[in-house]
């Protein structure tokens, strides 16, 4: 494996992309059981510590639950590719992002049982009123320090929810009690490609200083920031501004 240069935490918060296109070379030992390390020095609410994860390489029923997996995330991607026209407009264009996207999708789906680790994520401990989105609060930080940790180790990942697909024949398979919800679905490897900045919206358009819609002044993106869909917009239409 190429050398993996020192990244500070700023850079990676950063710099870490979701990764869909991997080696199939294996991860380490000594890399996983780092990367896992970190992953549960998440905070958690009441510090109950309830993420349990499910690392899926290259065992029987390892290989039998990516299969499972492999073939909902193949339907699952068919049907939104669809449905949300990837293939029109700008996606007729094969150097677009959109375009680009769709072929990390499909290259991602099409050889999801060559992905060297799978984990699922799950919540040993379910709250009261787990119907409601704190069910998954104590378990997503854990999510992303394990995505940081492989960042720092010099792998990719992607977290993911098609598992819900065939959740059943996955608890059936692993034998994962009915009590305990998977949460997440996380793919880890060497990534073919590399990280590097990442584009969002500005904060002008997700920050929000006092109440609802008043925008924050003091909420500025560094210099060379780049932004989804092009050049920095201006404020959403409708939204009210602070003093300048």
């Amino acid at each position: 494996m190429p050398e993996v240069p020192d990244v500070s935490l700023l850079e990676g918060l950063a710099t870490t992309r979701a990764i869909r296109r991997f080696h199939p070379d294996p991860i380490p030992d000594d890399d996983l059981s780092s990367i896992m390390w970190h992953a549960t020095r998440a905070p958690s609410g009441s510090n109950r510590q309830p993420t349990r994860f499910i690392v899926l390489r290259d065992g029987e029923r390892a290989v039998r639950a990516k299969a499972l997996l492999g073939h909902a995330f193949r339907e699952a991607w068919g049907e939104k590719r669809a449905q949300e026209k990837y293939d029109e407009g700008s996606g007729s264009d094969p150097t677009s992002p959109k375009a680009r996207m769709a072929s990390a999708m499909q290259q991602f789906v099409d050889q999801f049982e060559e992905i060297p680790v799978v984990v699922l994520v799950c919540v040993h401990y379910f709250p009261y009123r787990a119907d409601t989105i704190s069910a998954g609060a104590g378990v997503y930080p854990a999510c992303q320090n394990l995505l940081l940790a492989a960042r720092a180790h010099g792998y990719g990942g992607v977290l993911t929810m098609w598992h819900y697909l065939v959740e059943n024949e996955l608890r059936e398979l692993l034998e994962i009690p009915a009590s305990i919800p998977i949460a997440a679905t996380i793919a880890l490897g060497r990534p073919q490609g590399r990280h590097g900045p990442v584009r969002r919206r500005p904060l002008a358009q997700v920050v929000y200083d006092d109440q609802w819609g008043t925008s924050a002044t003091w909420a500025v993106d560094p210099p060379g920031t780049r932004f989804a869909g092009g050049p920095r917009p201006g404020p959403r239409p409708g939204s009210r501004q602070g003093d300048s």
